[in-house]
């Protein structure tokens, strides 16, 4: 018998006051289009507010989950699927937009500007897997664009190279590595927030700031937090698969002590 629990008004309204703060990033990524849109024919791209609103975005996505699980909104509109909107929100400002600017600010060498659908059709495949999440990590390159665009914008790298980054990163998404979940994912939390707390405040100034005469290097050095992420991912990967291997052996274990207790049971019978 199913027990179905009414939840008062308060927390419905809480609820949905959370989906709606979710579904800001929509309103956002209609700005961040608007402004590709204004600059694609220009000669001399400025990205400031394309990459304002894109970072407004990312911190509704990185806060709305937190608010999600404190409301239990789950549980309060069981009806609405807050997950499909933030999928729906996350493929417009983490893969869709970011690639669409990799065109419109001339990032690809000539005539190569349609080499942005490998990355989106690569995401698409990515948002769809069932196993793309589990509960503390990414499975497969978790479609960060958004931050691979501001690389490529910053720095200003040859196009060629600039292509090789994201094709190579595009197939990433097909190979199963388990990259952390920096909210989710236990291991050295704490230090991953506070040192990724840093790197976004860096990153934002930079891309605020994109002809400052230290822009370029502060985004060189920035990429050291990418790197910690890489190799912490590739631990965590490890520990993954052991635990899992480790799992495997414990209940290969026990299937074969109930298999011999079965036949001890049957010779003695």
């Amino acid at each position: 018998m199913v027990t179905h629990i009414r939840y008062s008004l308060i927390h419905r309204i809480a609820a949905w006051s959370v989906h709606f703060y979710t579904a800001l990033g929509l309103p956002l990524m209609y700005l961040a289009a608007q402004e590709l849109l204004a600059h694609s024919s220009q000669d001399e791209q400025d990205a400031r507010m394309f990459f304002m609103w894109m970072w407004l975005a990312m911190v509704v996505d990185s806060s709305d989950g937190v608010l999600a699980r404190t409301v239990r909104v789950e549980r309060v509109l069981p009806e609405f699927s807050g997950r499909r909107l933030d999928d729906i929100v996350d493929f417009l400002s983490f893969a869709f937009l970011p690639c669409v600017a990799f065109a419109i600010y001339e990032l690809f060498p000539t005539h190569w500007e349609w080499f942005a659908i490998v990355p989106i059709m690569a995401s698409g495949y990515g948002f769809c897997r069932e196993q793309a999440k589990t509960d503390n990590a990414f499975v497969g390159f978790p479609s960060y664009w958004n931050i691979v665009l501001l690389y490529l914008y910053l720095v200003q790298m040859d196009p060629w190279l600039n292509l090789g980054i994201v094709g190579f990163l595009a197939a990433m998404v097909f190979v199963p590595i388990h990259y952390i979940y920096p909210t989710r994912t236990t291991f050295l939390r704490p230090f991953t927030l506070i040192f990724g707390s840093v790197w976004a405040c860096v990153l934002i100034t930079s891309s605020l700031l994109p002809r400052a005469a230290w822009t370029t290097a502060a985004a060189w050095l920035s990429l050291s937090f990418p790197l910690y992420y890489l190799a912490l991912s590739i631990v965590h990967h490890r520990r993954v698969h052991r635990d899992a291997s480790t799992s495997w052996w414990s209940r290969h274990c026990r299937n074969s002590a109930r298999r011999v207790r079965r036949n001890k049971t049957r010779m003695s019978v």
